[in-house]
């Protein structure tokens, strides 16, 4: 090997490192919600498989199953859990498809700090956009999902925005905006 092809190797590998480590930053907010959903998971399917079988089991035990409570309720429960499985699983693979480079660095878009006026009340609020996970209305962080967070999205400095929400009408002009990228 030459000099030039073992600096452009190294160079290879340096920008393979810088990126990795630029990805890895990018995700960890992703990788809290992601351990959240996993616990929830982990803890529904130990339920599923360990606790509502041993319910169903004594439940059974106690004889009639048709005016059996204990029997419905644990019944029931299986279905829940079943079904809050299936939407954490989904959940998950939502998750592990988003690419936070692809937002976008001069709009508002997951993970931005916007500022805005509400034009009808003349008070600045401050909001971040967040997943469903990590929604917290007192502290601000309204999901990209919510009336407020879908108008908000893909808005820059300067937009006036008008959004129906189950309060009434609210208008607003946004006046500053931080991105995820410029967060770091």
């Amino acid at each position: 090997m030459n000099a030039a092809s073992e600096g452009m190797q190294f160079c290879w590998r340096f920008f393979r490192c810088w990126a990795k480590g630029l990805n890895d930053t990018m995700s960890d907010p992703l990788k809290k919600i992601k351990q959240k959903i996993q616990d929830e998971l982990t803890a529904l399917e130990h339920e599923l498989s360990v606790d509502l079988p041993k319910e169903i089991a004594v439940a059974r035990a106690h004889g009639d199953l048709s005016e059996n409570a204990e029997y419905k309720f644990a019944k029931e429960r299986q279905g829940f859990v079943n079904a809050r499985i299936g939407q954490l699983k989904k959940r998950m693979g939502d998750l592990g498809m988003l690419n936070l480079t692809n937002i976008p660095k001069d709009r508002a878009g997951y993970g931005s700090r916007i500022v805005v006026l509400d034009t009808q009340r003349d008070v600045k609020i401050e909001y971040k956009l967040v997943s469903t996970e990590e929604t917290d209305a007192e502290k601000g962080f309204i999901s990209t999902t919510s009336p407020i967070g879908k108008a908000l999205l893909n808005r820059k400095v300067g937009d006036e925005v008008q959004v129906t929400t189950p309060a009434g009408p609210k208008a607003f002009e946004v006046v500053r905006l931080v991105t995820i990228h410029e967060e770091e």
